[in-house]
C-alpha cells in the first residue's frame, strides 16, 4: 500500500493520474477512482485528482469550455453553438467557442483574430502558427509590383491599429471606474449607485464592440458594406464619448 500511495501521490502531483496504468508493466489495468480514494489519504491530493478528473471530463466534451477570462475563472460554460457564447454566469466574461482567442470578439470573424500584432514592439504575427504576419502568409512586401499598394495596406493597418488600441485602453478605463465605484457603493450612508454601475457596464461593452468592429472593417473588402459598418461605428463611437 505504501508504494501505491507514494505512485498515486507522485502521478496525481504531475498531472498524469488519467493516463496512469498499473506499474507492473505487463498489466495495462487502470486504478479505479474507488481504489485511488482508498489508497490516497491526503485530502489535498484527491482535492487535485478530483480537479484532474473535471478537467478530463469538460477536455473530452465537446460542447463544454472553460472560462477564458484572462483574471481567472473556474467556471464551465455550455458552447451554444455560436461563434461566441452568453456571459459567464460567474464573471461575465464573454468567451469564444471556436478559437483560441481569449474573448468573444462580435463583429470579428475568428480568421480575423489569427493577426495580432505585439504592443511593445509592433511585430505582426499570425495567432495560430505564430509565423511573422504576411498576407494570406506569402512574401508580399518583397514584390516590387506591389510596394506602394503594401504602404497603403501598411498604412490603412496602422490607422485601424491605432483607432482598435484606443478603444481597448478605453475599456480598461471603463473597468478601472466600475471597480473604484463597486468600492464606493459598499460604505454605508451611501445612496444606490446601480445606475453607475449599469453605465460603466454598458460603457466597457460598446468599446469592445467598438474596437473588433476596426478588426472587421480592416479585413471586410465590400466598399458598400463598409460604408455602412464604418456609419454605424461612428454613431455607436459618438454615443459612447458622451456616456
Amino acid at each position: 500500500q505504501p508504494c501505491w500511495s507514494e505512485y498515486l501521490t507522485t502521478r496525481i502531483e504531475q498531472n498524469m493520474v488519467l493516463n496512469c496504468t498499473c506499474p507492473i508493466s505487463e498489466c495495462r489495468a487502470q486504478p479505479t477512482t474507488a481504489f485511488i480514494c482508498s489508497i490516497v489519504s491526503s485530502e489535498e491530493i484527491i482535492a487535485k485528482y478530483e480537479k484532474a478528473l473535471l478537467r478530463g471530463y469538460v477536455e473530452c466534451c465537446s460542447n463544454l469550455t472553460w472560462c477564458t477570462n484572462p483574471q481567472g475563472c473556474d467556471q464551465i460554460l455550455l458552447k451554444d453553438g455560436l461563434g461566441y457564447g452568453a456571459a459567464c454566469s460567474k464573471c461575465s466574461w464573454i468567451s469564444c467557442f471556436n478559437c483560441s482567442f481569449p474573448e468573444a470578439h462580435y463583429p470579428a470573424s475568428c480568421s480575423h483574430m489569427s493577426h495580432m500584432t505585439c504592443a511593445k514592439c509592433n511585430h505582426g504575427f499570425c495567432w495560430r502558427c505564430l509565423k511573422p504576419w504576411r498576407p494570406t502568409h506569402k512574401d508580399y512586401y518583397n514584390c516590387s509590383a506591389m510596394v506602394s499598394k503594401a504602404a497603403w495596406q501598411e498604412k490603412r493597418f496602422q490607422d485601424y491599429n491605432e483607432r482598435c488600441t484606443f478603444h481597448h485602453h478605453a475599456r480598461e478605463f471603463a473597468t478601472s471606474l466600475r471597480n473604484r465605484v463597486s468600492s464606493i457603493s459598499e460604505v454605508p450612508k451611501i445612496r444606490t449607485l446601480t445606475f453607475v454601475l449599469d453605465a460603466c457596464k454598458v460603457l466597457e461593452q460598446a468599446r469592445k464592440v467598438l474596437a473588433y468592429s476596426c478588426v472587421y472593417s480592416y479585413y471586410n473588402q465590400d466598399t458598400e458594406s463598409i460604408d455602412i459598418v464604418e456609419q454605424q461605428m461612428e454613431s455607436l463611437e459618438l454615443h459612447t464619448n458622451a456616456l
